[in-house]
């Protein structure tokens, strides 16, 4: 397993980013000073979280109402993927999360949703260091919004009749990372608790943190998340409840001095074009696709004993043109376990070795470049259509790491190039069109980390 503006007046992404980096700064100043005055205990954790929101499309059910129609499902359920670092009292993570809305019908068309959001987590814990964790905590965030209205054949056969008829249905989006994980934006919160109770791994040093987390989530500024005519602020918002578990390190169970969880953010390149792909859309008179652009991921990465274990995530978009009436997107997500071991270490330098095995999707969009707004969109939908498949992705990487000590030994900033190959391990078919020869190839990533 995609991942972009961020603050109170919606500036662009580089704005935002500062923003964080200043919090980022900040804790990092008081943890340093809060351990000249305490003694420290350390906790990081790799952790998978689901859960169910309450959320509904007030003006749109509304518009619904006034045509004697009932109103949309409510609520979404949630899947996430997590950093929690613990120095003390102190609470500093970073989560990932994808929410999919409840399907409603109406005729042929099946209603949909779909949100994903990237959390800064800051908090402070209201427990002692042990088995049992009760956290506070306040996240800050860009997301991105999916609604569609579509008839249910994106499975076809043969992809020059799609390209001859594509519409089927309509597809509006707002800081659309299908054109890349750097356009997520908006600003996002949350307010909530955290609570945990850690199990012993036998013949581990690590536990297993069951935990848990309930609170609000919200867009704080009214009409943020507007589209063509409808206000979609409520899809953002709503009272959570979310399980879920991971793998703790704790420095009281710890003897090897380089164990912990990390994690790093990372640029990464793939060298393959979608050449079958482009040659069908040239013979149908489209416009082909470029070189594959860079890309921006997630990776969460622990070590132990020479051990190296983790996940990552990370979203390939191809976007461009596709004709005089119509954009195309070309997208992938790949999401990855990952084990291996180090293989050399000196002073602050590391080598080693991991195997990846996960999941991947590719989905080609094709969009109207002009839309209407409601209510004559939802009355006359048929302006866009996309395609898509899922199946197994296979990886080998080599990764090269250098760790900076900073404030006093407390962190470390980890420079970082990773460097492999993906293998495809299904066809991912497009119409009749195999897309694993896109899929497979090498890649380089360079990436920027933060480990205790």
């Amino acid at each position: 397993m995609q991942i972009s503006g961020l603050n109170f007046t919606f500036a662009p992404l580089e704005s935002n980013m500062r923003r964080i980096t200043c919090l980022i700064l900040f804790f990092l100043a008081m943890t340093d000073l809060y351990a000249q005055q305490t003694r420290l205990s350390e906790r990081s954790t790799l952790y998978f979280i689901l859960g169910t929101s309450g959320s509904n499309i007030r003006e749109l059910n509304e518009m619904l109402a006034h045509k004697g129609i009932s109103n949309l499902r409510g609520g979404y359920n949630s899947m996430g993927l997590g950093f929690q670092y613990r120095l003390t009292d102190f609470i500093l993570g970073f989560e990932l999360f994808q929410n999919n809305g409840t399907n409603s019908y109406f005729r042929e068309y099946t209603l949909d949703n779909r949100t994903s959001r990237f959390y800064m987590n800051v908090g402070y814990a209201l427990t002692e260091e042990g088995k049992f964790h009760l956290v506070h905590y306040m996240s800050l965030g860009a997301g991105y919004l999916n609604f569609q209205m579509l008839k249910d054949q994106r499975r076809v056969s043969d992809l020059t009749s799609f390209l001859d008829q594509p519409a089927q249905g309509f597809i509006i989006r707002q800081h659309d990372i299908q054109k890349g994980s750097h356009r997520f934006g908006g600003f996002l919160t949350e307010i909530g608790f955290q609570f945990g109770y850690d199990l012993p791994l036998p013949g581990l040093e690590e536990n297993l943190s069951v935990l848990g987390k309930f609170g609000y989530s919200f867009s704080p500024f009214e009409g943020a998340w507007t589209m063509n005519g409808i206000t979609f602020d409520n899809l953002q918002s709503g009272a959570f409840f979310r399980l879920g578990a991971g793998v703790s390190l704790s420095n009281q169970k710890l003897f090897f001095p380089d164990a912990g969880i990390g994690v790093h953010f990372f640029y990464g390149k793939n060298f393959k074009n979608p050449k079958r792909l482009n040659q069908v859309l040239a013979d149908n008179g489209w416009q082909p696709f470029s070189r594959t652009p860079g890309y921006l991921g997630m990776k969460i990465l622990a070590e132990n004993r020479g051990r190296l274990y983790g996940v990552d995530i990370f979203n390939i978009a191809n976007t461009g043109q596709g004709n005089e009436t119509y954009q195309h997107t070309l997208n992938s997500l790949r999401a990855y376990g990952n084990y291996g071991f180090q293989l050399y270490k000196r002073k602050n330098l590391e080598l080693g070795i991991m195997a990846g095995l996960g999941m991947g999707t590719i989905r080609y969009t094709v969009e109207h470049g002009s839309k209407p707004d409601f209510p004559l969109l939802f009355e006359e939908p048929d302006f866009d259509g996309y395609l898509r498949n899922r199946g197994l992705m296979s990886k080998g990487e080599l990764v090269m790491s250098y760790a900076m000590p900073v404030f006093k030994n407390l962190f470390s900033f980890v420079y970082s190039v990773h460097g492999g190959y993906e293998l495809p391990l299904s066809r991912y078919r497009l119409g009749e069109v195999s897309m694993a020869n896109y899929l497979s190839g090498p890649y380089v990533q360079f990436g920027l980390g933060l480990k205790p």
